[in-house]
């Protein structure tokens, strides 16, 4: 039996109780979907054709790259030139005024005779001491000897550590067997290698290399262990994809992105290295090794001279503020930099 054809019949124009059919009647409809259609009043305002010259529109685009701007200026990185005085300043003059603090009240102490003067010598005595090794030109030499055991160490150290973090990084097994060794040797002081030392190596530089090599390469492999761990696993998947495996992997993509960890772990492993070198020369003296601050600071102990002991003392830190200032804080400032996490330049 024919289905009965229930289409209502096509109604005049205008009038609101009949439904048109524009597919059956062949007619353009106001408010058609017929992209053809020349009614003005065929799109509303807001039309998604592309050829539509509505006002709304227009403000619609001009919003969107205002906000694809904005978010584009909150992804660059604001760096302020600062000038070379003024950034001298900012590095130096607080740990000056830091120590011209300390001095002050060091001389207020001692002013007040609370220690008798062999326990507690006065600044000016420590500052005589100090000058006469400056004019006898000894002072250089046991700087050399000290920071160039710490500087040839810590790159022994270094060479050591770093193929050693990637291993413990990146092979399960590896972390499992020697990633809580490394922790334990971290926290060991490096003191207590020292006897055991003395007896594998006598009075040599291998003793004293040996205590920093220990002192040094677990804090340097944990600090690299930690960055590889914070890396995205985005980064090695992209790497992979590049073709970066083994060596290219490490070098191109893990460094790099494990950089800020691994120079955290640079710091503190150089910060043992010298403590490390300190202790080993305070015990470990010899004609054969020569005299270094540790051994500046031990001879003024055993002639108990006080104003060289603090010497002394005034030398080892004033190294490692140095060494601080000079290598380790320019090198921070760059990598934070390159990340767009430095404000000033």
């Amino acid at each position: 039996m024919p289905r009965e054809d229930r289409r209502r019949p096509v109604g005049v124009l205008g009038d609101d109780t009949t439904v048109t059919d524009h597919h059956v009647s062949g007619r353009r409809t106001p408010g058609s979907d017929d992209p053809g259609s020349d009614d003005p009043g065929s799109h509303s305002p807001g039309s998604d054709n592309p050829g539509s010259d509505s006002p709304d529109r227009g403000t619609s685009d001009h919003d969107t790259a205002d906000a694809i701007a904005g978010l584009d200026a909150l992804d660059t990185p604001v760096v302020r030139r600062t000038p070379w005085w003024r950034q001298l300043l900012r590095t130096w003059l607080p740990p000056l005024v830091a120590l011209a603090a300390i001095v002050g009240v060091w001389q207020m102490v001692w002013a007040s005779a609370v220690l008798p003067e062999f326990r507690l010598p006065a600044p000016g005595a420590v500052g005589t001491e100090f000058l006469g090794i400056v004019v006898d030109g000894s002072i250089w030499s046991i700087l050399w000897t000290s920071i160039s055991r710490a500087a040839v160490g810590f790159l022994f150290a270094l060479a050591i550590a770093t193929p050693l973090g990637l291993l413990v990084a990146k092979v399960p097994v590896v972390r499992a067997a020697i990633g809580p060794l490394l922790t334990g040797l971290q926290s060991l002081p490096s003191v207590a290698w020292v006897p055991a030392a003395v007896l594998w190596f006598g009075l040599t530089d291998a003793t004293i290399f040996f205590v920093v090599l220990l002192g040094s390469v677990p804090s340097i492999a944990n600090g690299l262990v930690a960055g590889i761990d914070q890396v995205p696993p985005i980064l090695p998947r992209a790497g992979r994809v590049l073709g970066a495996t083994g060596f290219a992997m490490a070098r191109f993509v893990l460094l790099p992105a494990a950089l800020p960890g691994y120079l955290a772990g640079c710091k503190q492993g150089w910060a043992f290295a010298w403590r490390s070198l300190m202790a080993a020369e305070i015990i470990a003296m010899g004609p054969a090794l020569g005299i270094g601050l540790g051994a500046y600071l031990k001879n003024g102990a055993d002639v108990s001279n006080i104003s060289q002991v603090f010497a002394g003392i005034l030398l080892i830190l004033i190294v490692g503020i140095g060494i601080e200032l000079l290598v380790f804080r320019p090198l921070e400032r760059r990598v934070l930099r390159a990340r767009g996490l430095a404000l000033t330049v």
